[in-house]
């Protein structure tokens, strides 16, 4: 259940979040003879009482949990580095007309640098989070492997970390299933035992998207355009939508006397258009040719082959690919099979097996010819 290549006993700075996996992660530490020490994080606070926000509420939760486990525990504000490192980036992919994803850069620049900077401030010897993921040492190093619960399985997020963050970080959940962490946590009396699991984005929680955006970045409507030039709708600016999404477009139609839903394929920078289709078997939403930015190793280098798997998007099953390298540390990856509308911001994050290699964000991904019903059809 916990590393086994800690036998000894250390000073563990845990970070709790006020919810169950790192209120279980924590208890584990101590139970196992830890010096265990809790750190709240708080990394936004721009509109910290508008509702949506639930910080003051975590770290209540986080306390309770502290003093039941019998932890210290000290809250800490991160909010200007989140700031510079992670929201600055964050508008700056929007404003490219790009979809980024900040809960990756959130674990690498505040989960896993600043907050280990902060428990090396404290003593710590180890650095231990309630993420799902499992850790192994090999001649190669230590590797990120997948969690035992698949389905709450978080290396994608994870990927971008290095040998000198995953040094030192302890994963204790990541051999457990969900629902055998919810147990413990109800057995030990630990009151985060039945609190629900936090969704979407952290500083943004479950407020509306494009209110919130629209605080930071200029509204520029324009024209909702079909692949033949046909004007169908307006939109209320590129930065609100993603490839691949349904809903939100305001745009109704038929095709083949049935209703077929329209999904965004693309985006016009230059004449500020949003590009759909109808169906969601359209070509233009698949590709099976991306390429890369600049890919992070976690062993610090390339595998020596060529063949792995990938996924584009976090719920997508991993999928077969060949690697091509490019120039400056890009790469070219050919899937076996076409893939649904990989997004440009996004991440494609590679798999030996259990293992996570590491990972790149998308620049663009080639439209197959054929959408894959038809071609399998065919």
């Amino acid at each position: 259940m916990l590393d086994s290549a800690v036998a000894s006993k250390h000073r563990i700075v845990v970070g709790l979040s006020g919810g169950v996996d790192s209120s279980v992660a924590a208890w584990l530490l101590k139970r196992a003879g830890h010096e265990v020490v809790g750190v709240f994080m708080k990394n936004w606070e721009e509109d910290d009482s508008d509702g949506y926000c639930t910080s003051r509420q975590d770290l209540v939760d986080a306390a309770s949990v502290a003093d039941v486990i019998g932890i210290d525990l000290e809250a800490v504000n991160f909010a200007a580095e989140y700031q510079d490192r992670v929201f600055a980036q964050f508008l700056h992919e929007y404003r490219a007309g790009r979809t980024p994803n900040p809960d990756v850069l959130c674990n690498s620049e505040i989960k896993f640098k600043a907050f280990i900077d902060h428990a090396r401030a404290l003593g710590a010897e180890r650095i231990a989070t309630g993420h799902y993921a499992r850790l192994e040492r090999s001649e190669h190093g230590v590797e990120l492997r997948k969690a035992a619960d698949t389905g709450k399985d978080q290396t994608y997020f994870l990927h971008q970390l290095s040998q000198a963050q995953l040094d030192g970080t302890m994963f204790p959940v990541g051999d457990l299933a969900k629902r055998d962490v919810r147990s413990i946590a109800r057995e030990q009396g630990i009151p985060t035992y039945a609190k629900k699991d936090s969704t979407g984005i952290c500083f943004i929680g479950e407020r509306p998207f494009r209110e919130f955006l629209a605080r930071y970045l200029p509204t520029e409507p324009g024209p909702i355009e079909t692949l033949s030039g046909e004007t169908v709708g307006r939109h209320q600016g590129l930065a609100y939508y993603t490839l691949g999404q349904r809903q939100g477009l305001g745009v109704g139609g038929t095709r083949g006397g049935g209703p077929a839903p329209w999904f965004v394929a693309g985006k016009d920078l230059a004449r500020n258009a949003l590009i759909v289709v109808q169906g969601h078997d359209d070509p233009r939403l698949y590709a099976d040719v991306v390429e890369t930015a600049t890919m992070h190793w976690i062993t610090g280098a390339a595998p020596s082959g060529r063949r792995f798997a990938a996924k584009t998007r976090y719920r997508m099953a991993d999928a077969r690919c060949t690697l091509e390298p490019l120039a400056a540390g890009r790469w070219r990856v050919r899937f076996d099979a076409p893939q649904w509308a990989p997004t440009p911001g996004q991440y494609l994050v590679l798999y030996d097996g259990e293992t996570c290699l590491g990972g790149a964000v998308i620049e663009s991904a080639r439209a197959c010819e054929v959408a894959p019903a038809l071609a399998a059809a065919g």
